[in-house]
């Protein structure tokens, strides 16, 4: 089964974040980057679709030059390929225009499935899989914790994570399906497999090559302003009588607070 996988890079969820002065963005200087930690279940699980039933699995990932680290993470895995979509003109969109840019990119490939992050970690739109689906035509299923396939591989069997539960869907290949945690755990990168990274191939795809308009242009979404969430203000210690300090408590929760 070939599997195409949609990752990206994103800040280290350790990373002490600041806002950019223009209040549009996150300044970017210092700031490491890693695979979206959603990503994981993706890379780990189209390697094991390929160790159980073969074929080959490319990981896409578009973004700036340095996007290209986290291919050799996905290949360092098991991928054998690595395709990066980067070009000036594709900067600056949103998430719609990525998933042009990204189902473009799958067109050029044989896939039975195509399998992303539920989200990417600091963004939290979950709108690139969905989208890319959309545009592909094909069908998709959110926050899979299991994914089986049929004998003759038409059709697979997907568990999806709903608030309070899980549900069921068998669906006709291909399709997309966003990774939710559950699903697996990304194995350890061995230096072996790094050794082996170095001599994969990977691709890199321009505009041009996908047949896509400019991203700001074929946006929908405009960042009208980033700002840290407003300051906690300081708790309130109060002492003395116990009677009294549950007395007092009452009243600021109702007076002040009005959450009673």
């Amino acid at each position: 089964m070939n599997v195409l996988l949609l990752v990206k890079q994103v800040p280290d969820t350790e990373a002490r974040i600041k806002v950019n002065p223009d209040g549009k963005n996150i300044v970017t200087d210092g700031v490491k980057y890693i695979l979206s930690p959603y990503d994981e279940f993706v890379v780990e699980e189209g390697v094991r679709i390929k160790e159980k039933h073969g074929g080959e699995v490319v990981a896409i990932t578009a973004g700036p030059a340095r996007a290209k680290e986290l291919l050799t993470t996905c290949l360092a895995v098991g991928a054998d390929k690595g395709v990066h979509v980067s070009d000036t003109t594709l900067a600056g969109g949103d998430s719609f225009a990525t998933a042009e840019a990204l189902a473009a990119a799958c067109r050029k490939f044989q896939y039975d499935v195509i399998l992303c992050g539920k989200k990417a970690v600091g963004v939290d739109r979950g709108i690139t899989g969905p989208a890319v689906a959309q545009m592909l035509g094909v069908p998709f299923v959110s926050n899979i914790v299991k994914l089986e396939f049929s004998d003759d591989k038409k059709k697979a069997t997907v568990t999806s994570e709903v608030e309070g539960g899980t549900e069921v869907y068998e669906v006709e290949l291909p399709a997309v399906f966003s990774c939710q945690k559950g699903l697996n755990v990304l194995r350890h990168v061995s230096l072996p497999g790094i050794m082996k990274a170095k001599t994969k191939p990977k691709q890199e795809l321009k505009a041009a090559d996908l047949g896509v308009s400019d991203a700001k242009a074929s946006a929908k979404l405009r960042m009208a302003g980033m700002a840290y969430p407003p300051e906690r203000k300081s708790g309130r210690v109060l002492q003395g009588d116990p009677q009294q300090a549950v007395d007092e408590l009452m009243r600021l929760l109702h007076e002040e607070a009005k959450v009673i």
